[in-house]
């Protein structure tokens, strides 16, 4: 088991590469799937570490100092990425299968080239990816709705 320094010196650290991370997306008009995951997964692993952080120091005193910073990123969490970030993910990804599958849909129907088939395929693939991608979102829209 980590000792609270080591666990707070993680902590630190990917709070950062977070912070980092949201300020990037924010910036951006459009995030790519990986840019997402990413996000997503390092959001989880900074919330799990506060968490533990907070368990671990509520049963020792000389620990108390670094409760700020752990609520200043739990207060980043929840006003940069929940209410903000996670809600325009979510609505780029629900435009990108409608998008996805509007063209798909609107394709023509008689025999095809070798080259229409590839593209045609390629854009089944992206839309798989993207609906994979917005399911792994709700499923932490999920976890949001049960806090």
């Amino acid at each position: 088991m980590l000792s609270n320094e080591e666990t707070l010196n993680i902590f630190n650290a990917e709070a950062e590469k977070l912070e980092s991370a949201i300020n990037i997306a924010l910036e951006k008009s459009e995030l790519t799937i990986p840019e997402i995951v990413q996000t997503y997964y390092q959001t989880m692993n900074v919330s799990s570490l506060a968490t533990v952080l907070k368990q671990q120091l509520g049963s020792t005193k000389k620990y108390n100092s670094p409760l700020p910073r752990i609520e200043e990123i739990e207060k980043l969490i929840s006003e940069k990425f929940d209410s903000n970030l996670h809600l325009l993910v979510m609505k780029q990804l629900t435009n990108s299968i409608a998008n996805a599958t509007k063209n798909l849909q609107s394709g023509n129907t008689s025999e095809k080239s070798k080259d229409e088939i590839e593209n045609e395929a390629k854009l089944y693939e992206k839309l798989r990816e993207t609906m994979s991608t917005k399911e792994f979102v709700e499923q932490y829209d999920k976890g949001l709705s049960h806090d």
